[in-house]
């Protein structure tokens, strides 16, 4: 799996082999989005996993939660988010008997930032329907193969993942991809329309620029400005 089209392609078939009899086409999205949420997320978590669950260990019995989230967004080194939960996906594929328990468990233990997005996916519902089908440990199983880690994948790779399960997910429920996200050529357009008339300004050091996206979802505003910017204009410019 070289390229995000490919990683997209292989996510959509592991949606198509196992929910194939439980859930309908269209339905598939509804699954398989939140789940490749929770694989990125993992990857990205890795290697501070052990040393949040540790902190957690030595802190849980004398802080309440409030105190105790600086402490372990501390123990991230520099995330914006953790999961002081013993499990990921990876840890959950080994126990097959308590997937149902083990798999509340991690979910509930991820901050509350992370918490509030999953819960926008209506996850407790999807995973109702996985136990109930007997077919959430093989979803688990599954993912575990899909590496998503920022060292192979980068965020404007992720971004494009993610559309493109979306344009399959929208293909399916019969309404138009654009309903769910912008493409990118259109991006592509709105960012060079928005520094069209400002290249000569953004020349020099240390200059910081913002772009504000009010309805970032995947990020794509945000890194294709950056690619334009490194590109077209200067690569001395910061864009956040």
């Amino acid at each position: 799996m070289g390229n995000h089209q490919n990683i997209a392609n292989f996510i959509w078939t592991v949606a198509d082999d196992i929910l194939r009899d439980s859930f309908k086409q269209h339905e598939y999205g509804d699954v398989v989005l939140p789940f490749v949420v929770l694989c990125r997320l993992d990857c990205i978590h890795e290697a501070v996993k052990d040393n949040v669950i540790a902190t957690y260990e030595k802190f849980r019995k004398n802080l309440n939660e409030d105190q105790l989230e600086p402490v372990l967004i501390k123990a991230t080194k520099g995330l914006k988010f953790y999961n002081k939960s013993d499990f990921d996906l990876q840890r959950l594929s080994q126990d097959a008997k308590n997937i149902e328990l083990n798999f509340n468990n991690y979910i509930n233990g991820y901050s509350k930032n992370i918490y509030d997005i999953l819960n926008y996916f209506e996850l407790s519902t999807i995973v109702k329907r996985l136990v109930q089908a007997d077919i959430l440990f093989m979803m688990v199983d599954r993912f575990t193969e899909v590496d998503l880690h920022p060292n192979k994948v980068s965020n404007h790779e992720m971004g494009s993942i993610y559309e493109e399960l979306l344009r399959k997910y929208s293909e399916m429920s019969n309404e138009e991809a654009g309903h769910h996200y912008t493409p990118r050529e259109v991006i592509k357009l709105m960012v060079n329309l928005v520094f069209a008339e400002q290249k000569k300004s953004l020349q020099g050091k240390g200059l910081i620029r913002s772009i504000y996206d009010p309805a970032c979802g995947t990020g794509g505003m945000l890194t294709i400005a950056k690619e334009h910017r490194k590109e077209k204009i200067t690569s001395k410019m910061d864009v956040i």
